[in-house]
C-alpha cells in the first residue's frame, strides 16, 4: 500500500519576515527529523495577516513567483528531503497580486502553483482589496509523492472546489488557512464557526473519498488599527478518507502534528462508496448558473 508521513504545522505569526520565516523554517525541519514526507504550512505564513484592513502599503510585500521566498522553501524542501506546501503574496504585475499557494517538491523544484480561487470580503478578511482570484482554475500539483490538490481557506467552504480536484485525480487535498474570530464575538458562537469549518472540511474527505490536510494560525493578530483584531483559532487537523480525524492541533498552541494516511484506501473505499459512478452529470446543468429561477 502506498503510505505517506504528513505534517500540519501551526504558530503565531508577526509582521517580522524574520521571526516567521524562522519558525517556518524550524517547523519545517521538525517535521522531517520525525520522517515527514509532505509539511503543510498555513495561508500566508511569511507576514501577519494584513486583510484584516484595507491599506495599499501591503502591497510593497508581495514577490514574484519564483522569487526570494519561493528559493527559501525549495532549498529547505531539498535539504529536508521534504514536500512544502504554503502559500505566499504573489505580484504578478502592476495592479495583479495573488494569494497563491506553492508547492515545492523533496529534490527543490517548484512543483507548481495554485492561485486562490475564492476571495472573501467581509470584516476582518478583506482580500478583494488584495488579490484577485484565481485563473488557473482547480488542478492537482504533480510531486514525487503524488498529486496534491492545493486549495486556499475560503476555498475549503466551497464543495465544487474540492469535487473538481478529486475529479482531475488528486490523490489528498490540503487546505492552508488564515480562519479566526473577532476577539468580542460571543463564545457559543465562535465554537458554532470552528465546528462549522471542520465539519465542512471533513465532508470533502468523505464526498471525494480522499484523505485530507488543513492548517491554520493561532493568537491574536492586528495591523494597522490596533481596535481590528482577529484571534486565530488554530485547529488544524488530518484527516481520512472517511473523514475520520486521524490528528488534530490545539485552538492556541505552535505545534507540528504527523500522522500516516494510506493513499491506496481511496481506491478501495471508491469501489463500495461509488459516488463518482453514480453522480448524475445529466441533471447538473444548473449548477453554471447563480441561482436557478422557476
Amino acid at each position: 500500500m502506498k503510505k505517506l508521513n504528513v505534517a500540519v504545522a501551526q504558530h503565531h505569526y508577526s509582521q517580522s519576515y524574520a521571526d516567521n520565516l524562522d519558525k517556518n523554517r524550524e517547523q519545517i525541519i521538525s517535521a522531517a527529523k520525525q520522517g515527514a514526507d509532505l509539511v503543510l504550512l498555513p495561508e500566508l505564513s511569511l507576514s501577519h495577516y494584513f486583510c484584516i484592513t484595507e491599506n495599499p502599503v501591503h502591497f510593497d510585500n508581495a514577490e514574484t513567483i519564483p522569487g526570494k521566498s519561493t528559493e527559501v522553501f525549495q532549498q529547505l524542501a531539498r535539504e529536508n528531503n521534504i514536500v512544502i506546501v504554503t502559500t505566499l503574496f504573489e505580484k504578478r504585475s502592476e495592479g495583479i497580486y495573488h494569494n497563491t499557494a506553492i508547492v515545492c517538491d523533496k529534490d527543490g523544484s517548484l512543483a507548481g502553483k495554485y492561485r486562490k480561487m475564492h476571495i472573501p470580503d467581509d470584516p476582518g478578511f478583506h482580500e478583494k482589496f488584495y488579490f484577485t482570484p484565481g485563473d488557473q482554475g482547480f488542478k492537482p500539483v504533480s510531486t514525487s509523492i503524488g498529486k496534491l490538490g492545493v486549495l486556499v481557506c475560503w476555498d475549503q467552504w466551497f464543495p465544487e472546489a474540492a469535487r473538481m480536484m478529486a475529479m482531475a485525480d488528486a490523490d489528498l487535498l490540503l487546505f492552508p488557512s488564515a480562519i479566526g474570530w473577532e476577539p468580542d464575538e460571543d463564545a457559543t458562537e465562535n465554537q458554532r464557526q470552528r465546528e462549522a469549518w471542520i465539519t465542512i472540511q471533513r465532508s470533502h474527505a468523505i464526498a471525494n473519498s480522499l484523505p485530507i490536510m488543513v492548517s491554520n494560525r493561532i493568537g491574536l493578530e492586528a495591523t494597522d488599527d490596533a481596535n481590528m483584531q482577529t484571534l486565530f483559532w488554530g485547529s488544524g487537523f488530518i484527516a481520512g478518507q472517511q473523514g475520520e480525524i486521524l490528528q488534530q492541533c490545539t485552538s492556541d498552541k505552535a505545534e507540528v502534528i504527523m500522522t500516516e494516511i494510506s493513499l491506496d484506501r481511496t481506491k478501495q473505499l471508491r469501489r463500495i462508496w461509488p459516488y463518482f459512478r453514480d453522480r448524475r452529470i445529466d441533471a447538473y446543468q444548473g449548477l453554471l448558473k447563480r441561482h436557478i429561477d422557476e
